[in-house]
């Protein structure tokens, strides 16, 4: 019985043994998980060695090829046969970009990714064959509806509520003529309807729009509707459930600034000259390469640099009025360009007579340098009678969206 016993033991110990060996055995022919596809700027970076970096300051289009292994010879001749697509000696510090290249012994790069901004990259193929081209990526857009109160100022408003600051800059710009932001009371209350970009669904990509708001300052409302009352520039303003008019002909200032440094004055010590002269023009102190927009429509007369002036734009707006926008760092348009209201013309710097960044904003009325803020300049048109009713046929809905939604108090 005992070497019936020993036998069975046996028998079960060789095939529990023998199953591990066939769980050992499948285990090795077991396939390898593939790893996941990545694709982006329109390539499938599994079939690339990848190298992704950043430009830093001095880089230069060359020096970042030349250490991937293409020569001088094939850098100039890139150079010469893009560059009305990329210009390459204007790639800037900071900026992204991705080299591909193939995957055998001499790791040859094929493509020069530039990230344009968060949207718009330009492909530079270097293989081969040579060409360049611009594409955006993916943007879908979404609406949402916000709430908020003042406390202490609008931007910890919006921060409180996990929202982009961009934000701010869209409410001061719609109420720049309505509102005094730097006058704002505690308890003041807004809500706004608008559109938000974000790239592959996922990364927030700035504002799209603001479709409607209304921002209830000292308990008045005042209400904004985005409406495209000129079909020839196609370009929307904003305007009141009364169909008035919300922007001026002239913004206000020509960026979002933190202050006036220097208004216009007849006598003031300059800081760089070290003497009295006067200054015919309002100082607005903002951070190095903050946008510069033309404060209204128009052609620019000059784009340009002088030794005092630095980097400077001139936009005439009509026959009787001209602006003038100096010490950029880098100026975006050029001489005889048509530019509408709110165009980014150039960034802040301080090239020229400058001892920071900032920008003098100059003013002329019929040939005469004046002081901005002491002329009673022209409004945007209202919406004329024959158009009112296509117009509040329009808000009508967005008005009832927006007082549906409920206000937020402290």
């Amino acid at each position: 019985m005992k070497k019936l016993s020993l036998l069975m033991l046996l028998m079960l110990a060789f095939v529990a043994c023998n199953d591990d060996v066939k769980k050992e055995a499948v285990s090795e022919v077991k396939p390898k998980k593939a790893p996941p596809v990545e694709k982006e700027y329109g390539f499938v970076l599994n079939d690339f060695e990848v190298v992704k970096d950043t430009i830093e300051p001095g880089d230069s289009f060359g020096y970042i090829l030349d250490k991937h292994g293409v020569d001088r010879g094939k850098v100039y001749e890139i150079s010469q046969k893009v560059k009305d697509t990329f210009n390459p000696a204007r790639i800037m510090a900071g900026k992204r970009y991705m080299i591909l290249k193939k995957k055998d012994s001499a790791r040859t790069p094929q493509y020069f990714i530039y990230r344009n901004d968060k949207i718009n990259y330009t492909v530079v193929q270097i293989g081969d064959s040579i060409r360049a081209y611009t594409k955006k990526k993916p943007v879908s857009v979404k609406k949402r509806e916000i709430s908020g109160v003042v406390t202490s100022s609008l931007s910890e408003a919006m921060q409180k509520q996990g929202l982009s600051n961009l934000l701010v800059y869209e409410l001061a710009n719609i109420y720049q003529w309505s509102i005094d932001f730097f006058k704002l009371q505690k308890g003041d209350q807004f809500k706004m309807v608008y559109h938000e970009k974000y790239i592959d669904d996922t990364i927030f990509a700035g504002i799209e729009s603001v479709e409607a708001a209304v921002f209830k300052h000292a308990d008045k409302p005042f209400y904004a509707f985005e409406y495209e009352a000129d079909s020839v520039t196609g370009k929307p303003s904003y305007y009141d459930e009364e169909a008035k008019a919300l922007q001026s002909f002239f913004l206000k200032a020509p960026l979002n600034y933190s202050r006036i440094s220097s208004r216009y004055q007849k006598r003031r010590f300059h800081p760089v000259q070290k003497r009295w002269k006067a200054h015919l023009g309002t100082d607005y102190a903002a951070a190095h390469g903050t946008p510069i927009v033309t404060t209204a429509d128009g052609i620019v007369i000059a784009s340009s640099y002088t030794s005092g002036n630095g980097n400077y734009v001139k936009v005439r707006h009509n026959s009787k009025y001209t602006t003038q926008y100096l010490h950029m760092t880098k100026r975006n348009v050029r001489r005889g360009q048509h530019v509408k209201q709110g165009d980014v013309i150039g960034y802040v710097g301080s090239t020229g007579l400058a001892t920071g960044p900032h920008v003098c904003y100059r003013f002329w009325v019929n040939g005469r340098q004046v002081d901005p803020y002491r002329q009673n300049l022209p409004t945007a048109k209202n919406i004329d009678k024959a158009h009112k009713e296509a117009y509040y046929a329009h808000i009508e809905d967005l008005k009832k969206e927006l007082d549906s939604i409920p206000y937020k108090n402290i």
